[in-house]
């Protein structure tokens, strides 16, 4: 497996089983070199027997497709430009639209702007009648509003006083009507139409996007006809992936970070339900799994098939009674599980260290099959393998994390090792098929390293407490988890002592910054959107909540947790020469926090690198090419530093 077949790989963003269950909707992600950008291709697969997989569009710039509830339409959104089907194969024609919802006959047509403006829309659903579509965007602006704006601020911008919240309208398919139906202060992340038709839920975020005050935003009710919308949940969390049950009596939802049953914590992901009919809202939470929900779909019957993680593993499980029953399946990780709304088919990604995902569809978990052969290049090269490997922390705790070897290597000892650290913190590895500038671990086992993926304290799929144990020790506790799995492999002979490096980004940035002051083995480190002190990134970061969160308070209340917990206060203990990377416009991990680094590590004369993207915020996701050159320019890093085998 070549960096160039690597970063040739193709993501599956999307999969939608139809409501007869006899089609799925699939979306791609893939780099375009020659545009440097990232093209989102959506496919369809018919099950007609001989089962037929073609693309739906072409664009480039179409994404998270919806069918219709009658099965006749899928709509998407696109910023392609909408004056023209723009069909172009080639998707590399650039566009500053804002993305707007598009529609395509399911049983042939070209694609069509079924809304229009000049602001993007957020959020879109259809109604139960297939007729209509809602959609929510920022509230609109007059053109006289927006010329006095202009005459009167030219190019300032107003931080917090020039955002606004969002208005829901729904448009005729047929003649391209529009009706405003209800407004929100706040911004609109989904919507979802109940199948009685009366009743539309919209689920709300911070107007920027940034989570500063997570207690107002929730999930709220209005008539389809319009009016006064009315609050159903409001609790300090971050509500993600809503849906009504097929009685429309009540609305599943599940949480990214925070809290529906306390205070503000960052749990491991979880399911509930409320009562969308009584004036109650009651709450339930929908069975205390052990591991995390990372996704889930409403069946016919009106339960639940989840993809939960524990430890390794995610797998699929079927509500019963609100108790999760493990599905028939294979190993590795299962995601993007999506239901037929009206029959027994389902369809979801799978993959494992050695297999690369694909689609599946069938009746059920253990009788799918693959439709889709996006990856099998990586079918035809020799892939690393790779294993659990668990130790005991200082406390007696037992942490896990995954062994991956260089191919035809499994099992063998005294190998060169990268400690390779996953961001989150509430995020785990395992086995899955690794792809990206992120997840880059399988690259660098082809190269020869023994790569050592840590599920530290803090990860999710080992409960609630493992995943609660690291506050306010927000870098120390997680790292000496990762110190003492290091010195484990060491002890067993697997790892080589003399022959060790580390690396990470985002959250696993922050770690590798910690650790690197805290032991002079490492031969070389590579990092990425780490922070190194935590007051000036507290008022920078988008997660302002989390921050506080994980470091107990805030800054002036707990000056000393954010000091001891910074790894600039121990900066000159670092010998360990540091390759160091940012996006230019990253504010979930302020960019000054490289640069800072950066600057310290040379005062040191510590060897030091630092490369910053352009245009880029905390994902690399606007250019192909940073991430290859971030992973290559980590290679040789490494290689330069570390390189004896």
């Amino acid at each position: 497996m070549t960096l160039d077949e690597f970063f040739n790989s193709v993501e599956i963003r999307s999969v939608r089983v139809s409501p007869d269950g006899h089609a799925v909707a699939i979306e791609t992600a893939r780099a375009d070199w020659e545009a440097d950008r990232f093209r989102n291709d959506l496919w369809l697969y018919r099950d007609d027997g001989a089962g037929s997989l073609a693309p739906l569009t072409r664009s480039g710039h179409d994404r998270d497709p919806e069918w219709s509830p009658d099965g006749r339409w899928i709509a998407f959104l696109s910023d392609r430009e909408s004056g023209e089907a723009g069909e172009k194969a080639d998707g590399a024609e650039k566009t500053d639209k804002p993305d707007q919802v598009w529609a395509i006959a399911v049983n042939g047509g070209e694609p069509f702007a079924v809304t229009h403006g000049e602001e993007k829309v957020h959020a879109f659903a259809w109604s139960a009648d297939s007729r209509q579509i809602y959609f929510a965007t920022r509230t609109p602006w007059s053109k006289e509003q927006q010329e006095s704006y202009k005459k009167d601020w030219k190019d300032v911008v107003e931080f917090r006083e020039s955002e606004r919240g969002d208005a829901i309208a729904r448009v005729e398919i047929a003649t391209g009507a529009v009706k405003q139906i209800a407004a929100t202060p706040w911004r609109v992340k989904q919507l979802e139409a109940s199948s009685h038709g009366t009743t539309l839920a919209f689920l709300t975020d911070s107007i920027s996007e940034r989570q500063e005050a997570m207690e107002v935003y929730g999930i709220y009710l209005v008539d389809a006809e319009g009016g006064q919308p009315r609050k159903l949940v409001q609790r300090p969390a971050v509500l993600d992936s809503m849906h009504w049950t097929p009685d429309c009596r009540h609305i599943f939802f599940s949480f990214l970070n925070g809290s529906v049953e306390g205070s503000y914590q960052d749990a491991q992901p979880r399911v509930y339900w409320v009562d969308a009919v009584s004036s109650s809202a009651r709450l339930t939470r929908w069975s205390k799994f052990p591991g995390a929900v990372t996704g889930y779909t409403v069946t016919q019957e009106g339960g639940l098939l989840v993809t939960g993680r524990t430890g390794t593993e995610v797998q699929v499980y079927r509500e019963d009674q609100h108790v999760f029953v493990k599905q028939p399946g294979q190993p590795g990780t299962y995601e993007r599980i999506s239901a037929a709304a009206h029959a027994t088919k389902v369809a979801f990604v799978h993959s494992t260290l050695t297999e690369p995902p694909e689609v599946y569809f069938g009746q059920g978990v253990g009788d799918a099959r693959p439709i889709t052969a996006f990856n099998r290049l990586f079918t035809e090269r020799a892939l690393p393998e790779g294993q659990p490997y668990r130790w005991t922390a200082d406390d007696g705790v037992t942490v896990e994390g995954m062994l991956i070897y260089p191919p035809g290597k499994l099992g063998e000892k005294g190998l060169r090792m990268l400690t390779l650290i996953h961001g989150g913190p509430g995020d785990a590895d395992g086995n899955h098929f690794e792809a990206d500038w992120y997840q880059w671990g399988s690259l660098a086992a082809t190269q020869g390293w023994l790569v050592f993926e840590p599920n530290y304290r803090g990860s999710i799929g080992y409960g609630d407490p493992f995943t609660l144990g690291i506050v306010p020790n927000i870098v120390s506790k997680p790292g000496k988890d990762i110190l003492e799995g290091v010195e484990a492999l060491v002890k067993d002979g697997i790892a080589d002592p003399d022959n060790l490096t580390i690396g990470g980004y985002s959250y696993g940035g922050y770690l590798t910054n910690w650790l690197v002051t805290q032991t002079t083995r490492f031969r070389a480190a590579v990092t990425g959107a780490g922070a190194v002190e935590h007051v000036a990134n507290w008022g920078n970061d988008d997660t302002t909540y989390d921050d506080a969160y994980f470091l107990g308070g805030l800054p002036w209340d707990m000056m000393k947790t954010y000091n001891d917990e910074a790894a600039i206060w121990q900066i000159n203990k670092v010998k360990t020469p540091t390759h160091i990377v940012g996006g230019a416009e990253d504010v979930r991990v302020y960019v000054g926090e490289q640069y800072l680094l950066e600057r310290a590590l040379r005062a040191q004369g510590v060897p030091v690198k630092l490369l910053i993207f352009p245009g880029e915020g905390h994902e690399l996701d606007k250019n192909p090419w940073h991430g290859k050159i971030k992973v290559r320019e980590e290679l040789k890093w490494l290689e330069k530093w570390a390189g004896a085998r």
